[in-house]
C-alpha cells in the first residue's frame, strides 16, 4: 500500500472512530441519539447552526472542543491523502512521459513499431529478445499501457500523423514496421513514413492481397500477408507431410537456431562492408580452410537471396553472408575480417 492510500485509510478510520465516540459521549450525557448525531455533524463540519442542547457543564464543553479538533484534523488528513494521490499520479505520468521522450531521443537506427495488437505484441517480443531497440506507437491508451508495463519505449498517438512519427525518431530510425489491423491505416502510415525518411526500410502488414500493390506504391519495401503465409504453411502440412516440413515448421529464427544448437551449430549473418578483404573473393575462397562453417546463402544489397551452391559466386560490398557452422568458427571469421571494417551480428535468415 502506497503512502497516499495508507494516509486515506488511516484518516478515514480515525474520523469514523471520532464520530462514533462523540455520539456515544453525548448519548451518555443524556442526549437523544438523533440530537447527538446532529451535534457531531454540525460540529465536525463547522456548519455552526448552534448547539442542539445547551452545553451546561465544563466537561461537555471540553468534550466538544476535543471533537472539533479531532474531527476536523482527521477530515483534513483524509482530504490531504486524496490530494496527494492525485498529485502523485499526475506527477508520475508527467515524469514517465519525459523519461519515454528522453529514451526515444537517444535512439538511432532503431525500429518504429506501429500497432501493438496481436501481431505487434509478438513482434515486440521478438525484437526485445534480439535486443534490437524499438519504439511502440499506438493510438490506444490501453495498449500503450500494456507496452509500458512490458518495459518498452512507447508513444501514444496516431502513426499516420507526421508529428507522431517525428517524435518516434523516424528520421533516425532504420526500419518502420506498420502492423495495424487496418490495411488503409497501414497504407497511410507507409506514405507518411516514406515522406519523412526516404531511406528507411518499411515493412507493412496486409490483410488482403489486393492491398499489397498499394502498400508497395505507398513506399513499403516489404509486405507481409499473415493470412497467406498461414494458408501456405497449412497447405505444406497437408500436401507434403514429410521430413521437409520439419524444416518449414522451424524456419523461424529462434526455433531453427535452437534446433541447430542442439548439435553444436549456429545460423548467423555476416555483413561484408566496403573495403573488406572478402570483397571480390568467391564462395569457394571463403569456405576453403574455414574450419567449421559453410555459406548457405547470400543476401545481395537489392534484397535478392542467392543460394551459395556455386563456389564461383563472387562476393561484393554490402552482401550479407548467411552462415551455418560451429559456434566458435563464426566469431573467428568476424574477428579475422574486423580490421578491414566487417561487422558481425547474429541474425536470422
Amino acid at each position: 500500500m502506497n503512502t497516499s492510500v495508507r494516509r486515506i485509510v488511516i484518516g478515514t478510520v480515525f474520523f469514523a472512530v471520532t464520530c462514533v465516540v462523540a455520539v456515544a459521549g453525548y448519548a451518555l450525557a443524556g442526549w437523544d441519539v438523533l440530537d447527538a448525531v446532529f451535534m457531531v455533524v454540525i460540529t465536525v463540519f463547522g456548519v455552526g447552526y448552534g448547539e442542539t442542547r445547551p452545553l451546561d457543564s465544563p466537561e461537555l464543553k471540553l468534550f466538544t472542543m476535543g471533537l472539533i479538533v479531532a474531527g476536523c484534523s482527521s477530515a483534513i488528513y483524509v482530504v490531504g491523502g486524496f490530494v496527494q494521490m492525485l498529485a502523485e499520479g499526475q506527477i508520475n505520468r508527467v515524469l514517465g512521459s519525459r523519461r519515454m521522450s528522453k529514451g526515444i531521443e537517444l535512439l538511432t537506427g532503431h525500429a518504429v513499431l506501429c500497432g501493438f495488437g496481436r501481431v505487434g505484441q509478438g513482434l515486440a517480443l521478438e525484437l526485445a529478445s534480439a535486443r534490437h531497440p524499438f519504439v511502440v506507437v499506438d493510438a490506444d491508451s490501453q495498449r500503450v499501457e500494456r507496452a509500458q508495463a512490458a518495459g518498452y519505449l512507447t508513444l501514444l498517438g496516431s502513426a499516420s500523423e507526421e508529428e507522431t512519427l517525428l517524435t518516434a525518431g523516424i528520421e533516425r530510425a532504420g526500419v518502420l514496421a506498420t502492423v495495424l489491423p487496418s490495411d488503409t491505416a497501414n497504407v497511410f502510415v507507409a506514405l507518411t513514413a516514406r515522406e519523412l525518411n526516404a531511406s528507411i526500410q518499411i515493412i507493412a502488414r496486409a490483410e488482403t492481397p489486393a492491398t499489397e500493390k498499394k502498400l508497395y506504391r505507398a513506399g513499403a519495401n516489404r509486405v507481409v500477408l499473415p493470412a497467406v503465409i498461414g494458408a501456405a504453411k497449412i497447405a505444406h502440412f497437408i500436401v507434403r507431410p514429410s521430413a521437409e516440413d520439419m524444416l518449414i515448421e522451424t524456419s523461424g529464427t529462434r526455433a531453427l537456431n535452437e534446433d541447430l544448437q542442439q548439435v553444436g551449430l549456429e545460423l548467423s549473418e555476416l555483413e561484408v562492408a566496403a573495403g573488406s578483404p572478402l570483397v571480390g573473393q568467391t564462395v569457394g575462397d571463403v569456405e576453403s580452410g574455414s574450419g567449421g562453417f559453410v555459406l548457405v546463402a547470400i543476401k545481395r544489397p537489392n534484397e535478392t537471396l542467392v543460394r551459395a551452391t556455386d563456389p564461383a559466386i563472387v562476393l561484393g560490398a554490402g552482401d550479407v553472408l548467411v552462415i551455418m557452422g560451429h559456434r566458435e568458427a563464426i566469431p573467428n571469421l568476424a574477428r579475422r575480417a574486423r580490421p578491414a571494417g566487417m561487422t558481425y551480428r547474429g541474425a536470422a535468415v
